[in-house]
């Protein structure tokens, strides 16, 4: 390395430690909302290493946090956060291994409801916590309700129904 790349790094140093120990303002449009899947791997359904489930798992999850953050960002007052840690999901319907050369098919009936097992914290814009707590989101009548508002083809929409429905008990709104 020339000495003077040398000397240039040697001097931007402290400069770039202080900027990664200074406090940073969130960017302008970040969304108030969170969501974290904790230990995604270990999910009834996502978590599985069934092929279809395996290959798609970072693009089901990517849609179920793009879903959460858009709609339960709308329903917050201005300044409030939401923190939602996502601790397991079942999507409706499931494999049934006994039918020839369907492994990768998921079969949708009543007896395979969608559940989602949750943590959620919403605080104040001074952080003091409003609402905290701990849900275990079950739809055993899910093929009778709400998920025809979503595309046939959108193979989340009965667990986006079922998150959708708690958020609107929970945050209220539309």
């Amino acid at each position: 390395m020339p000495s003077s790349r040398l000397i240039l790094c040697t001097l931007a140093l402290p400069w770039l430690a202080a900027c990664a120990s200074a406090p940073t303002a969130a960017p302008e449009g970040a969304s108030p909302v969170t969501v974290a899947f904790i230990a995604p791997d270990k999910f009834t359904d996502l978590g599985s290493s069934r092929p279809p489930m395996q290959t798609s798992r970072d693009a089901y999850l990517a849609e179920l946090r793009k879903f959460i953050v858009q709609d339960t960002a709308r329903r917050l007052p201005p300044g409030q956060r939401l923190d939602i840690e996502v601790t397991d999901v079942d999507m409706a319907g499931d494999f049934e291994p006994w039918r020839m050369r369907s492994e990768d098919v998921r079969v949708v009936r009543d007896i395979y409801p969608p559940r989602i097992d949750l943590r959620f914290r919403r605080t104040d814009g001074d952080g003091a916590v409003l609402q905290q707590g701990e849900r275990k989101l079950r739809d055993p009548a899910y093929l009778m309700t709400a998920a025809n508002r979503y595309a046939d083809n959108d193979p989340l929409r009965h667990e986006k129904a079922l998150l959708e429905t708690w958020m609107q008990k929970e945050f209220g709104g539309k």
